[in-house]
């Protein structure tokens, strides 16, 4: 070949790339794929004795397995939410999980916007192939709070805060408390929502709404018996273990306050501790033809906000003006919406004070039921509700949650 045919060749090739990084720059990202594990019980539950990075390794091996097509090590980037990053969930366990369940080749990384994580990091992902800086990130989140308590092992707050604004290191249930209050929300409200939380979720899992969305999980366990001999028992995980048939409205109204003397919020109306793992397939349009695959759904906008710690369960009401505003969108035109029930009190205020339709909230319960494992959460809702708009055949879906510190999420699902 001549020196002006390679030019030719070269400049060729050259415009064919620029054309190719082009359309990647304006590709929208589609969610392919979703799988979560059945939510279980912190520390008397199913995974109680399951390292938060096995589990994440299993849901991620099972979700690109659904993917055929899809040569693992295309994926760029794994991005892990988790609330509390140390101990089992520490040592950079983003990469380490990314390593073990797709090879050495893919990256990963630990995100931490404490229980809005595992949206933050759909939302993260969906940003990245949207500016062209990926084709195909697994996203969601892990926790295990069997393993690493809510707060971690060690908390260390600065005098400096501690002194001059207490309320920023105010205790989750204290939060619920300064909510109930400032915004009218009776103990009776609080124990009502609470039932019907359970009752909905149970009626789910009799109805077997949640089985396409769950990836059963294997669990082997050794255990001395009561003759303290070695033995060795084996079982499966794939339901959800928090919804209790035996409650009512008059035992949830028996209940002690769990955090203030004669407070409003006891063990009855606040989310489970739980240990779960959810993840997604991000992948861009120009991939998704290239492999043929068929999307489930987008996430069309998110947005978070911030508001007064002391507060904090209020987040959702700040968040959801602009998560609609981006998408476009009027709140008449969401179809399903999944609020994450930290507390009963922090619920239905959100409801009162952000206009939601009660019917179209939790429709199969919510974290007073169904647990809350931290930083697995948000794509664990965005999962049911993908589920949910498919099997109701509805469009729009909204997943919206508060946040310790004083924060909300609110993030768009369109079902594809």
């Amino acid at each position: 070949m001549c020196s002006s045919d390679l030019s030719k060749s070269v400049n060729l090739n050259t415009r064919r790339l620029h054309k190719q990084l082009s359309a990647l720059a304006m590709q929208e990202a589609y969610i392919v794929a979703g799988f979560r594990t059945a939510v279980t019980k912190a520390k008397k539950g199913g995974f109680r004795f399951t390292r938060p990075d096995d589990l994440a390794i299993e849901v991620i091996k099972g979700l690109v397995k659904t993917v055929p097509a899809l040569d693992p090590t295309r994926v760029d980037d794994v991005i892990v939410g988790n609330a509390v990053p140390e101990a089992e969930q520490g040592l950079q366990v983003g990469r380490i999980i990314a390593a073990r369940a797709l090879g050495i080749e893919v990256p990963g990384i630990t995100i931490n916007r404490y229980c809005a994580s595992g949206l933050e990091a759909i939302a993260m992902a969906t940003a990245k192939i949207r500016a062209g800086l990926a084709e195909c990130i697994v996203a969601g989140g892990v926790e295990s709070m069997s393993m690493v308590p809510a707060a971690g092992w060690k908390t260390a707050p600065a005098y400096s805060i501690a002194n001059d604004e207490p309320d920023y290191y105010l205790n989750m249930g204290l939060t619920a408390e300064a909510v109930a209050k400032e915004f009218n929300v009776s103990r009776q409200e609080q124990d009502e929502f609470s039932y019907q939380s359970h009752q909905k979720a149970i009626r789910a899992i009799e109805n077997g709404y949640f089985k396409s969305g769950i990836l059963p999980i294997p669990i082997e366990e050794i255990y001395l018996d009561e003759k303290n001999k070695r033995q060795k028992r084996s079982f499966v995980v794939d339901t959800d273990e928090g919804p209790r048939a035996d409650t009512s409205i008059d035992a949830l109204a028996k209940l002690k306050p769990a955090f203030a003397a004669k407070g409003v919020i006891t063990a009855g109306n606040s989310s489970q501790t739980s240990d779960g793992a959810a993840f997604v397939l991000v992948m861009s349009e120009f991939m998704m033809k290239q492999l043929n695959v068929q999307p489930i759904g987008r996430l069309v906008s998110s947005a978070v906000a911030g508001v007064h710690p002391r507060i904090m369960g209020i987040g959702p009401v700040a968040a959801i003006p602009k998560a609609l505003k981006m998408a476009g969108l009027s709140l008449s035109t969401i179809d399903l919406i999944e609020l994450n029930e930290a507390f009963a009190s922090q619920a239905v205020a959100v409801i009162k004070e952000a206009g939601l339709d009660p019917e179209k909230v939790n429709i199969n319960g919510g974290a007073i039921a169904l647990g809350h494992p931290l930083g697995c959460t948000g794509c664990k809702l965005t999962i049911q509700n993908l589920y949910d708009l498919q099997r109701l055949n509805k469009k729009y879906g909204m997943i919206t949650a508060c946040v310790g510190g004083g924060q909300g999420i609110a993030g768009i699902i369109e079902k594809i």
